[in-house]
């Protein structure tokens, strides 16, 4: 293992870098704004990040997804990363090795080696942010599917569709192209619909929400009742399947901690395996997670 690794969180509206030692202190930390539109100042941006450490190797986190079989990469907020081999391009313009992860896959190998799920052979690493997203650890490694598609639990029909119903089940559009996606509801953006779907009169954001709920407010209860509900099931069904030992909670709503200990308890109602040890954990490397995570790609 090098002593050092440049590492870089890439996501929508900022790159976070960092050189990384021992894969756990970080130093000459960085934040810059991501250039999405234009490759060209991509690179540059992340030339400019990398000219002061010559030959030391880019690991990037990015929030979208690289094909291991081609190398394309797709980022649905960075538009100018579409189709493009990235990891080959930065390497011949940096000189210098490049690995690429999803940013939920370097945040669920961080939890894995060094958070909350350190000592777990399966870890399912979620993040509950403006949507939601997910990684599998097995053994240590991420799992990677065709097309680099694993633990993408928040899409795929969950809502059931019934037609007329949509005022008796939260079955909203999906930014997939489906309806009845946990991303709709399970993030943020999600309790907000979910607020408003059962008759919040105002628009208020998933903080305000929470706050409300922590003081029983009607609307807000039932909110998050229908949030606990579904997300916890999709949860469970995710467990059932891998055999996750722990599940590492990221993104925003992960600092809402009784939010996520009302979680863990809905989730271990309905897995099969019955345990009085908290299973749905907040991430314990916070922000940190992403660079930390990306020191273990390529290994």
């Amino acid at each position: 293992m090098p002593e050092k690794i440049l590492c870089a969180d890439i996501g929508g509206s900022f790159i976070d870098s960092a050189v990384v030692h021992d894969n756990s202190v970080l130093l000459a930390r960085q934040r810059v704004p991501t250039p999405r539109d234009d490759f060209q100042a991509f690179a540059l941006a992340l030339k400019t990040l990398a000219d002061p450490h010559p030959g030391v190797a880019l690991h990037i986190a990015l929030a979208g997804l690289q094909d291991p079989e081609t190398g394309l990469c797709s980022a649905a907020n960075i538009p100018c990363l579409n189709n493009r081999p990235i990891a080959r391009l930065l390497s011949d313009l940096l000189e210098r090795p490049v690995h690429i992860g999803n940013d939920a896959d370097c945040f669920a190998l961080a939890e894995s080696h060094q958070g909350v799920g350190r000592g777990h052979d399966s870890v399912f690493g979620i993040i509950l942010g403006t949507g939601v997203g997910g990684g599998l650890v097995i053994g240590g490694k991420p799992v990677f599917g065709k097309n680099g598609l694993t633990g993408e639990w928040g899409h795929g029909p969950f809502v059931p569709d019934i037609r007329n119903a949509h005022d008796l089940l939260p079955c909203f559009p999906c930014g997939c192209g489906q309806r009845g996606c946990v991303d709709t509801i399970g993030g943020a953006r999600g309790i907000e619909r979910l607020y408003r779907w059962v008759g919040g009169n105002d628009n208020r954001e998933s903080r305000a929400i929470l706050d409300a709920w922590r003081t029983g407010d009607s609307a807000a209860s039932r909110a998050i009742a229908h949030f606990l509900s579904y997300v916890s099931s999709a949860l469970a069904l995710a467990v059932n399947i891998t055999g996750a030992t722990v599940i590492a909670v990221g993104g925003g709503l992960s600092n809402a901690a009784d939010l996520i200990d009302a979680l863990d308890i809905e989730t271990r109602r309905r897995i099969l395996r019955r345990t009085d040890e908290p299973l749905v954990l907040c991430s314990s490397l916070g922000n940190d997670a992403g660079l930390i995570g990306a020191t273990y790609l390529g290994r």
